[in-house]
């Protein structure tokens, strides 16, 4: 093994994830996705960032929007991202990831770019408003990805095709220009809780649901979080076990699992020979009692404009520090520089 190669090996790992600032994160995305990501700081070097470029292919009006990335860089913060152990910024402020998603572009296939289930599925949401950056969306998620050497890319589902798009642009880039990408895999952590709808339990819960009593907030207050769980769709019994049929009940102890840490055969013995009525009070408790240091947080960042404009900035800075290496190693390939 050479110096080099060993070095490589012994270097932290890098796993890089963005969310988009479209509104608060629900408790499924909390206890399936974000939960997690402040332990990964511990074994990883984290890279998150507010993806507001990619929320430009569906207008929002410019203050709104503006005010919601703020919002989302601080909800990173106050769900437990550290910004001097995670590097955690806002897309735009960025400028090589633009750059470098125009350049991926004209690597991109028009072929491969049609057969992606995402665009598709959002051109037949937004019928009115297929634009050409909807079609291009996965060439500046490859940049986003590649500009930071990145190792893994949390992926679920939805997302795998777009990581095997992003290896493939980057093995293309390689090939014809020499090597500059590092090639991501999918990071499969511990699958995190499938939190439904509580008051649609087959169905994913979801912020876009129109039934307000539907979803559970990571911001909602304690008030609100126990009149949801109290009024969340169960069964005709009255016996807290995990088992088919029991969609709704299965779903909040999923919930009380995630939150708890006790498994199902605990949750059962637990609540033998209690009424559903105490089991939606108990679930809602913990759930209240996990998210109010959150919202706490959350409302201490945004009172607190210099910190929270000095991290954005700072985050800025040593993201742009890594991304323009990338870069101009990439435009000299190409002959840019």
């Amino acid at each position: 093994m050479t110096d080099t190669q060993a070095a490589q090996d012994s270097r932290r790992k890098i796993i890089l994830s963005g969310i988009q600032p479209t509104g608060t994160f629900t408790l499924g995305n909390y206890l399936g996705a974000v939960k997690n990501w402040r332990h990964l700081q511990e074994s990883y070097d984290c890279y998150y960032f507010v993806a507001d470029l990619h929320a430009l292919t569906v207008y929002n009006e410019p203050e709104k929007r503006r005010r919601q990335s703020r919002e989302a860089f601080a909800l990173l913060l106050a769900c437990g991202l550290d910004p001097k152990e995670s590097l955690v910024f806002i897309q735009s402020h960025v400028p090589a990831h633009a750059q470098m998603g125009w350049m991926l572009s004209c690597l991109s296939p028009f072929g491969d770019l049609t057969r992606m289930t995402q665009f598709k599925d959002k051109s037949a949401k937004h019928p009115e408003d297929i634009n050409a950056g909807l079609f291009t969306y996965p060439a500046l998620m490859a940049g986003d990805i590649l500009l930071y050497q990145t190792d893994y890319v949390p992926v679920g589902a939805d997302q795998k095709q777009h990581l095997e798009f992003t290896r493939d642009v980057a093995e293309r880039f390689n090939r014809v220009y020499g090597e500059v990408f590092r090639l991501p895999e999918g990071y499969y952590p511990k699958e995190g809780a499938r939190v439904k709808s509580l008051q649609e339990p087959t169905a994913k819960m979801s912020k876009s649901d129109t039934n307000a009593k539907a979803t559970i907030y990571i911001l909602d207050d304690e008030k609100t979080i126990l009149k949801k769980f109290r009024s969340a769709v169960t069964d005709s019994e009255s016996e807290v076990a995990f088992r088919e049929g029991k969609d709704g009940v299965n779903n909040l102890m999923t919930i009380y699992a995630a939150v708890t840490g006790k498994n199902m055969d605990e949750i059962t013995a637990e609540f033998a020979g209690k009424g559903y009525g105490d089991f939606k009070t108990a679930v809602g408790t913990v759930v209240a009692n996990e998210l109010r240091p959150i919202r706490e947080k959350y409302a201490e960042l945004l009172a607190d404009k210099e910190y929270l404009d000095a991290a954005i900035r700072e985050g800025a800075e040593r993201a742009s520090a890594i991304a323009e290496r990338t870069l101009a190693k990439a435009k000299r390939k190409m002959g840019l520089a």
